[in-house]
């Protein structure tokens, strides 16, 4: 189905669309979003990230209006939006609680704003019917909300908010009111529908998983400023700080220094190993860098213990103290002589394997050296 929407939206999908530019806002003198300078895409889903008092929610407040910033500017397809209030603003926000009337109608919800505006009977009719289509709640529009699911519900939000059209739509932790299971299950469904209709959206969560699986860009906050923005492949694959390396996922992280640095390899000395990695980085011999390795990436085996890795690059032995068995995959928590513990995860190809390691084994791990991440700072 293709809507009057996505015919509003067929302009260069390469050019600025929503421009921050040295966003500050204050509190009592504190800021809560410290120069933030973002360009984000027309059609793009974007997501801010960042754990709670990141600056993330003050942020998409600005852009909805209900905050003013202390300095900077935002515009809109070339608008100046700063002063514009909320309800002037071609812009929708749904927010975590929905905030669905519960004394009205499904249908009624998707109206209201319709109605505010003082559009015509006949197109609030198509729009709604339009909009319940597109979130397949079509035969629901007569139930009340509290007669829906948590999913349902947050598909009516969805629908209300796109019904104006907006050219920005806002989402607050969209997914948050929801079990984990029926989450995961609707942001594929959130994705789709945003899609389909061809909206600017932006969204705010802390969940990382969510992030990943919706957005095409990630922004990573951190006290108010952004740390790292990228494809969710690029922010997880290649963080950089350690900040972003141990916020995005789990990953274990190396203490060293650099002591060989070639255009195509560095070499990177650790207590627990030498680590040969792939590439070469900015730096100086001697430095002090962290060597971040993700848990799937290692290869852990029974390891004899004649067979000492001490002189190998990229691997160390040690003794599995504890191992949490996930469905898909075990996450095995390897001791090694400095203390540290490793995480290593591996995928449960056999229930049964022929001599499953348990707590207690002596074991290898080890990992290529295009496995790595190295971080400066």
């Amino acid at each position: 189905m293709t809507t009057s929407v996505e015919a509003n939206n067929a302009v260069d999908l390469d050019q600025p669309y929503l421009h921050m530019q040295n966003l500050v806002k204050e509190f009592d003198g504190v800021r809560a979003v410290d120069d933030v300078s973002l360009t984000i895409k027309k059609g793009e889903i974007f997501a801010l990230l960042g754990s709670s008092g990141c600056g993330k929610s003050t942020l998409l407040r600005m852009l909805a209006g209900f905050e003013a910033p202390t300095s900077g500017s935002i515009s809109l397809a070339g608008q100046d939006l700063v002063g514009v209030p909320p309800y002037e603003r071609p812009i929708n926000m749904m927010f975590q609680s929905y905030a669905l009337f519960p004394h009205l109608s499904v249908w009624d919800n998707v109206a209201f704003g319709l109605r505010r505006e003082g559009l015509p009977k006949e197109e609030i009719a198509a729009r709604v019917t339009q909009m319940l289509e597109l979130v397949q709640l079509k035969a629901y529009g007569k139930r009340k909300p509290h007669q829906l699911s948590g999913g349902q519900q947050q598909r009516v939000a969805l629908a209300r908010s796109l019904a104006k059209r907006p050219q920005l739509l806002l989402l607050d932790e969209p997914l948050g009111a929801l079990d984990k299971k029926l989450r995961e299950q609707t942001q594929l469904e959130l994705v789709r529908i945003i899609e389909q209709v061809g909206v600017t959206c932006v969204m705010v969560t802390h969940d990382q998983q969510e992030a990943m699986s919706m957005a095409s860009q990630i922004a990573v906050m951190s006290e108010g400023r952004i740390v790292q923005i990228g494809k969710p492949a690029d922010v997880y694959e290649t963080p950089n700080c350690r900040f972003v390396a141990d916020f995005i996922g789990s990953i274990n992280l190396f203490q060293g220094r650099l002591v060989v640095n070639e255009a195509d390899h560095v070499e990177i000395a650790s207590p627990e190993c030498l680590h040969h990695v792939g590439h070469g980085i900015s730096g100086s011999l001697g430095m002090p860098v962290s060597v971040g390795i993700r848990p799937e990436k290692i290869i852990i085996s029974a390891a004899p213990p004649e067979k000492s890795p001490a002189h190998a690059p990229n691997a160390v032995q040690g003794e599995i103290v504890n191992l949490a068995y996930l469905g898909g995959h075990t996450v095995y928590h390897i001791r090694l002589a400095t203390g540290m513990v490793l995480h290593a995860a591996a995928g449960n190809i056999a229930r049964h394997a022929a001599q499953p390691l348990k707590t207690g084994d002596a074991v290898l791990a080890s990992w290529s050296d295009d496995a790595m991440v190295v971080l400066t700072q």
